[in-house]
């Protein structure tokens, strides 16, 4: 089948399929007029690399499995499956941990800033807001969301050279929009040398870190960053010159 009736079968877009075929993930024979030709496994193909995806397994290791997918034996297709699944568990559970603490002293500062008096005169050390508590409760919360926090500075570059391919389609893509449009509404927003920098009400950071985290499942070629101070909350969000198009979808035009 043509480039055209597999995008149109299987709900991936054309680019993404020519992205899985320079990525030997998908092999396309060619007619003699050069056009690509699929073959009919090619729809289930893209179903298992989908689910691969959606479970957070980078492309090199989707290879590996489809491999093994391949030979047609599903008893070593779990046995190969199984500890790729519980080693992005392990990761899964990493960052839950951290999003927690992070949720916590989110809390923590809100209850502070709820307990401080309502005064008409200017902030001075009186009202608490600018004594020894309170200068802990409120300093500046750092948060990265990168493919692996953990891992070694190299590997939390890695944005920049992952695939720019996002593994949601159709409604599960204009769902996924349309939360990040209502998070970010009224943020401001500008410009940075590799994206962009939105600023907005800190009660909304619980709500932002979910989605980040949720994004870089299917679009691992986005680097968040959440810089807590204050009332306000700074999301950084970065992404190669190719996904210009994604990043200004979900996130707006810097002002």
């Amino acid at each position: 089948m043509r480039i055209s009736q597999l995008a149109e079968r299987s709900g991936v877009p054309a680019t993404t399929l020519r992205f899985y075929e320079s990525a030997g993930l998908l092999p396309a024979d060619r007619t003699p007029a050069g056009y690509r030709s699929y073959r009919e496994d090619a729809v289930e193909r893209l179903a298992f690399i989908g689910a691969a995806k959606h479970l957070g397994l980078p492309l090199e290791e989707i290879g590996e499995l489809l491999g093994v997918w391949e030979s047609g034996a599903c008893r070593e297709v779990k046995a190969d499956l199984r500890p790729r699944i519980a080693g992005r568990l392990d990761e899964a559970e990493r960052r839950v941990a951290e999003l927690t603490a992070f949720t916590a002293s989110l809390h923590s500062a809100l209850k502070h800033l709820d307990a401080l008096p309502d005064r008409a005169g200017r902030c001075d050390p009186e009202c608490g807001f600018l004594g020894p508590s309170a200068r802990t409760a409120a300093q500046p919360v750092d948060v990265t969301l990168a493919p692996s926090r953990q891992a070694a500075e190299e590997e939390l570059e890695s944005w920049r050279t992952a695939s720019v391919a996002c593994s949601l389609t159709g409604g599960a893509y204009s769902e996924r929009a349309d939360q990040w449009h209502q998070v970010l509404d009224g943020a401001d927003r500008r410009a940075t040398d590799e994206g962009i920098r939105l600023t907005l009400p800190a009660d909304r950071a619980g709500a932002v870190a979910e989605l980040a985290a949720s994004e870089q499942q299917c679009c691992r070629f986005f680097d968040f960053r959440i810089h807590l101070a204050g009332h306000r909350l700074h999301l950084e969000v970065r992404a190669p010159e190719d996904a210009v198009e994604l990043l200004t979808d979900l996130f707006g035009t810097a002002s």
